[in-house]
């Protein structure tokens, strides 16, 4: 299909349908839709209609979001891949590869939190023993507020 054809009726999908595929609820795929990541066409009556390869956007998406992306990030990347046709390998590639560093650091972060969860994570508390040592007169509290001890990948701002 060229970028001039449109989708015959039979080859788009109801958000119901689309739900059931995805996995999503209805509600995050409005919001997907208002954040621009998605689009659908309406029908007469102002039903939603998505094309199929929006499920391979919300795979994406949803892979995305499971490793610790923003939605800036997902949406930089969407913004990235070709509206006029269906993402290829080569697309989804490209862009797997630019989130390699950010992906590495997410691992060593967790690795050091999870080496760490039977001692210290630093939140500054003073409550275990071994904070006296690691945060003698709570000096984390002069970096400002949360765990000041964390990896840097693990104290981004929640989007």
């Amino acid at each position: 299909m060229t970028s001039d054809e449109k989708p015959r009726a039979d080859q788009l999908l109801t958000i119901g349908e689309l739900t059931r595929r995805s996995g999503l609820a209805a509600s995050a795929l409005r919001f997907y839709e208002r954040e621009g990541l998605i689009s659908a066409t309406r029908t007469s009556g102002g039903q939603r209609r998505y094309e199929r390869a929006v499920l391979r956007r919300l795979a994406f998406i949803r892979a995305a979001r499971s490793v610790g992306l923003s939605l800036e990030e997902v949406r930089d990347a969407m913004d990235r891949l070709p509206a006029a046709r269906t993402p290829t390998k080569a697309d989804w590639t490209g862009i797997s590869r630019s989130w390699s560093r950010r992906l590495d650091e997410q691992i060593e972060a967790l690795t050091a939190l999870r080496d760490k969860l039977d001692s210290c994570i630093g939140c500054g508390c003073l409550s275990l023993a071994r904070c006296r040592i690691s945060n003698a007169e709570d000096l984390a509290a002069q970096t400002g507020p949360g765990a000041a001890y964390l990896p840097p990948a693990l104290r981004r701002p929640a989007q």
